[in-house]
């Protein structure tokens, strides 16, 4: 999975950063999104899916990898 974030769009609600803090934080002057990982190992995935799931402003964006 590769993660990414549109921190132009990002509405700072924080519930990225609840669901997978290993994978999101925010900027302390503003709440705007940070990425912290952006391929997280599997066990992190359902997480972060459902971190881009629950945004309001739709600034999380993923894209499946097929690793060989």
């Amino acid at each position: 999975m590769k993660v990414t974030v549109d921190e132009a769009t990002c509405c700072g609600a924080g519930q990225c950063v609840l669901l997978a803090p290993e994978v999101f934080d925010q900027r302390e002057d503003d709440g705007i999104v940070v990425l912290l990982d952006a391929e997280p190992d599997g066990d992190l995935h359902p997480a972060v899916r459902e971190a881009a799931h629950v945004c309001p402003a739709e600034a999380i964006s993923l894209t499946e990898v097929n690793r060989r």
